[in-house]
């Protein structure tokens, strides 16, 4: 039998650290500081906003649809934000926290204006994190968490739906939708009928995308687990270019060149780094 405990556990962010870097997958995923034998995690902005927007509009997937707008919105956000306010959030300034306030604001106040799917049927995965057995022999596990799953009762079937709170569009080659496919086709009995992102930023409804084929999301999901499993297997870890956007952020922590300021809810310590002019911008394209 598979022991979970012992499993090489993938995921779409694990696997996309994985592909922009492998040392960078290891800082964020492997490595803990001795000190606190805790793993690390890098607060920005960008992330604050995410998880904010979707905190609150992932929170009405388990409510009766008559009750999702019941409360305001916007009062859900306000209160969450405050948990991401001042350097929490990643912010060095009043001004930079207020304009990514107001885009998360406009966003909510997107949503009460064009809820879409939030007014219809949901499905809700009995899961904390969904996960199953990518493969069994292979002792590796496939998990994450899928934003929204409508109910399409005339299909008996689901519609996948993500939330995209960045300003770039995702780009065709990314393995997102092929991961929540396997997911949501292996965690729950309805079959997976569409696939969806909403730019909540800038569109007010959906963006239907082509449902990617289970078979061929499996093998790529495979091939790229198994060749994360060997790097652990052989600690190799290397960063192709000796030092990148994505691994760079991580080393000046593992330097001690970042602010730590706290545990997340996971009990990760996380850190801060102030950016200057000519850093690196807010998001990438995969």
């Amino acid at each position: 039998m598979p022991d979970k405990f012992t499993a090489t556990w993938v995921s779409h962010s694990s696997i996309s650290s994985f592909l922009q870097c492998p040392r960078s997958y290891y800082l964020k995923n492997v490595y803990k500081d001795p000190k606190t034998n805790s793993k690390m995690k890098l607060m920005s902005p960008p992330l604050a906003l995410g998880q904010v927007v979707h905190e609150v509009l992932e929170s009405l997937s388990v409510l009766p649809t008559e009750k999702r707008l019941s409360d305001p919105l916007m009062e859900k956000f306000d209160k969450a934000w405050e948990r991401v306010k001042g350097k929490k959030g990643g912010f060095f300034d009043m001004q930079t926290e207020l304009q990514y306030q107001n885009r998360g604001r406009a966003m909510i106040r997107r949503v009460m204006e064009n809820p879409g799917p939030i007014t219809r049927l949901a499905v809700k995965i009995q899961q904390d994190l969904p996960f199953y057995w990518l493969s069994e022999e292979e002792n590796i596990i496939l998990c994450g968490k899928v934003d929204w799953l409508e109910y399409l009762p005339e299909e008996d079937a689901v519609h996948i739906i993500d939330f995209k709170t960045g300003k770039e569009k995702e780009d065709a080659a990314s393995l997102q939708l092929p991961i929540y496919h396997l997911l949501v086709h292996n965690c729950q009995k309805r079959k997976v009928a569409r696939a969806s992102y909403w730019y909540v930023e800038s569109n007010d409804s959906l963006t239907e995308k082509e449902l990617p084929s289970l078979e061929e999301a499996q093998k790529k999901v495979y091939d790229i687990a198994l060749k994360i499993k060997l790097a652990r297997q052989l600690k190799k870890f290397s960063c192709p270019k000796e030092g990148c956007y994505a691994c760079e952020p991580y080393e000046k922590i593992f330097r001690g060149e970042a602010e730590h300021i706290g545990k997340d809810e996971y009990g990760a310590d996380t850190y801060i780094i102030e950016k200057k002019a000519d850093d690196t911008p807010e998001s990438i394209i995969l």
